[in-house]
């Protein structure tokens, strides 16, 4: 049985992150501590709500350094909607947080042309070379987004008034702004062959 870290970012949803993983046949527990993150073979780092909010809880647990570093050395980590936002520098929505600077972004709000938050499915068209990534249909449940792919990321891209990042990928690193844990057989591919390939890489 597969062994999977799940980060308690005290504002996600991770009962269902753990059912999706459990129904591949992986364990889940939740860590809390530098040590753990950095020892973890496999990391998830999810998170729903405010940017500001998850970003408090990753520095009261002191977890900083350690997913910084942690995805810099290309350690199998999946981080799920305001995860995926946590790796940037910061966020229009809580200017006065420090993301995890992981990547050399900033966090913006959907335009006024469109309702916020996005809330349902919407098709997800990955670039060209994506190792875990497809086209097909995600659920997603933000008002916030990346307008561009990082710089030596693979992305991909959806449409919600204007193009956005969906998900992006780097070696065994795998960013999603969707539910892949809510996405049906589609979401559930997708965590099965990010899950493979970290069993291999830890």
């Amino acid at each position: 049985m597969s062994e999977i870290s799940i980060v308690p970012t005290g504002t996600a949803n991770t009962a269902s992150v753990v059912a999706a993983f459990n129904r591949l046949g992986a364990r889940v527990t939740e860590v809390g501590a530098p040590a753990d993150v950095t020892a973890a073979d496999v990391l998830v780092l999810p998170g729903v709500g405010a940017f500001g909010a998850a970003m408090s809880q990753v520095d009261a647990l002191g977890l900083r350094q350690a997913l910084t570093e942690r995805v810099g050395a290309d350690r199998p980590t999946l981080a799920i909607c305001v995860g995926m936002q946590l790796l940037a520098k910061e966020s229009e929505e809580s200017p006065d947080a420090l993301g995890l600077g992981a990547v050399d972004a900033t966090v913006g709000r959907f335009g006024d042309n469109v309702r916020v938050p996005q809330l349902g499915w919407n098709q997800v068209v990955p670039e060209p070379g994506s190792t875990f990534l497809e086209p097909g249909w995600a659920y997603f449940a933000n008002s916030f987004r990346l307008e561009q792919v990082p710089q030596g990321w693979i992305g991909a891209i959806t449409d919600y008034g204007r193009s956005f990042v969906s998900a992006m990928e780097r070696g065994n690193v795998l960013a999603c702004q969707f539910h892949p844990e809510l996405s049906g057989t589609w979401g559930a591919r997708l965590l099965g062959r990010w899950l493979e390939q970290a069993k291999v890489a830890a």
